[in-house]
């Protein structure tokens, strides 16, 4: 059985947990770049330049966490946005927006979530009111907490009513995008912690599976690997594997 290929685009984001995940849940992960000395690396079978991607290569996008979205994508002037990234937005919504038009699954996770939910037309809450009980600051471990999964949702499939996730953000989905719904919300204080779209294969999560799943399993989280092997059989069903 072919391996699906899945694009993700980075400029310098750490990935090395999103790809050990990828990988067991048995897809190759090739890392998209608008920095083509990625090219001139021993890395350089990991990395594509954006200039020559194409979305026929690939079967399945994953957008990985990193900084803030800039406010100006979501119609709003920065009330605590940080660490924007101007380069990394555009590239993004570039390869997302090429995903969502060949209907392709997508994965979004932490800046991820937030990313899809711009593109559709979404907002964001810059700075939550309930930032110590998500992020735990820069050099701090994840945090924990509850997370309550909709009704006949694909995380009510995987994890059932309650789980605990990790959580490491200051900012979240406020209102949600064109054909986006929320599925997922932190237990504590109602924010939204997973999405779907109701017609395209786009599922998101706010928290990091993938500091959930193989060395990072804990008995006080659930595990993140569902996750992985639930997009993994997404994207070969929907590219017809």
């Amino acid at each position: 059985m072919k391996t699906p290929r899945i694009a993700i685009p980075v400029t310098d984001q750490k990935t090395d947990n999103y790809i050990r995940a990828l990988c067991a849940a048995g897809m190759a992960p090739v890392r998209i770049s608008v920095q083509t000395a990625h090219n001139e690396t021993p890395e350089r079978e990991e990395y594509l330049d954006f200039s020559g991607f194409r979305v026929c290569d690939f079967d399945g996008l994953l957008l990985p966490g990193g900084g803030d979205v800039n406010p100006v994508l979501y119609r709003q002037e920065n009330r605590g946005s940080r660490s924007i990234h101007d380069d990394l937005d555009r590239l993004q919504l570039d390869v997302l927006d090429c995903f969502v038009k060949a209907r392709k699954p997508v994965l979004g996770i932490c800046r991820g979530i937030q990313v899809i939910n711009v593109y559709f037309g979404g907002t964001l809450i810059q700075h939550l009111d309930s930032t110590d009980r998500h992020s735990p600051g820069e050099e701090g471990p994840d945090r924990i907490h509850g997370c309550r999964t909709a009704e006949r949702s694909w995380l009510r499939e995987l994890y059932g009513e309650q789980m605990k996730v990790n959580s490491y953000h200051h900012q979240a989905a406020a209102n949600p995008g064109t054909g986006l719904i929320a599925d997922g919300w932190c237990s504590e204080d109602g924010v939204v912690e997973s999405m779907h779209h109701e017609s395209l294969p786009v599922f998101a999560v706010q928290w990091h599976p993938e500091r959930m799943c193989l060395d990072y399993a804990g008995a006080d989280k659930a595990d993140g690997m569902p996750v992985f092997d639930f997009f993994s059989a997404l994207v070969k069903a929907e590219n017809g594997y």
